[in-house]
């Protein structure tokens, strides 16, 4: 019974997707305590998990609640949780609240900074549910809401005790993933480009045509691939990271050859699978690069 209803949440707000932001977050973490031979303690670590998860649930369930009227009239979501009947709105608002407050309350454990930021923090990841009604760049409001994701982390672990290269490293990995976000949504939104020019929601693809918008995509991933490699100069990485730079530059390849050559089915192949190879392939570089410079000491 237990399990069947954590089941249904977690499918409410594709909990599975949390592999898009918490790769990039960890290796954040990790690199932010080099210092201490990249690990930040297990109560840092479980409060910097713990946030995360809060803040996308909070967020995911904000964006079924806000777009619940659209996902019920679009053939391809009229079968998710909500405009199915599945779960209640009264139910998706206390999630979207819970969630909320656990960010906060998650943050105030951490330091006084990441949680005099953390309402700022919610604003934004809830914010760009409702962009695609008004604006274009809508992908660039997730983009910076996923970004918040490493830059939280990082504040987790060292607080407003940074240096100028920690700023640099910090700001370079949040940028990445911002052009990373762009790309793929781009790519992801393909998929309802029919429904969102007939019932005036806004996107790139919308704007720009299918065509212009996947070059759109590409050179911004194009650009993520320069600030990865930027990143992994700054941080004085080497071989492991080399490798893993080169697998995620022939995974987005792959990623857009899907998109411009195959069905809308595959899209989903392109977005999901390979973007998460993606971050995990960052992830684990980043900890190989840490590692290879002295290892962890779990405490």
């Amino acid at each position: 019974m237990i399990f069947n209803a954590l089941k249904k949440w977690g499918e409410f707000v594709k909990f599975s997707h949390t592999v898009f932001a918490l790769p990039f977050a960890l290796a954040a973490m990790v690199v932010a305590a080099r210092d201490n031979r990249g690990w930040p303690g297990w109560r840092v670590f479980g409060l910097i998990l713990a946030c995360m998860i809060c803040a996308r649930t909070c967020a995911m369930a904000f964006n079924r609640i806000a777009d619940r009227k659209f996902d019920a009239l679009n053939p391809r979501t009229a079968g998710r949780h909500l405009p199915a009947g599945k779960v209640t709105l009264a139910g998706a608002l206390a999630l979207w609240g819970l969630s909320a407050a656990g960010l906060m309350v998650g943050s105030y454990y951490l330091n006084p900074l990441c949680f005099y930021l953390s309402p700022l923090a919610l604003v934004v990841i809830c914010f760009y549910s409702l962009t695609k009604r008004f604006t274009d760049y809508t992908h660039v409001f997730l983009g910076i809401a996923l970004s918040l994701a490493p830059v939280g982390a990082w504040l987790a672990v060292k607080g407003g005790n940074l240096a100028g290269l920690e700023v640099a490293q910090m700001i370079t990995l949040a940028i990445a993933v911002v052009m990373w976000l762009i790309g793929f949504d781009i790519i992801y939104a393909l998929q309802d480009y029919e429904f969102d020019r007939k019932h005036g929601l806004h996107s790139l693809v919308v704007a720009w045509g299918p065509n212009n918008a996947l070059r759109a995509a590409f050179l911004a991933h194009l650009i993520l691939c320069g600030l990865l490699f930027l990143f992994g100069f700054l941080c004085g990485f080497k071989v492991a990271y080399i490798i893993g730079w080169m697998l995620i530059v022939a995974c987005l390849v792959l990623e857009h050859w899907i998109a411009q050559r195959r069905s809308m089915n595959w899209i989903n192949v392109a977005f999901f699978r390979l973007n998460a190879v993606v971050s995990t392939v960052f992830l684990v570089v980043t900890v190989a690069e840490v590692f290879f410079h002295g290892g962890f000491r779990l405490r």
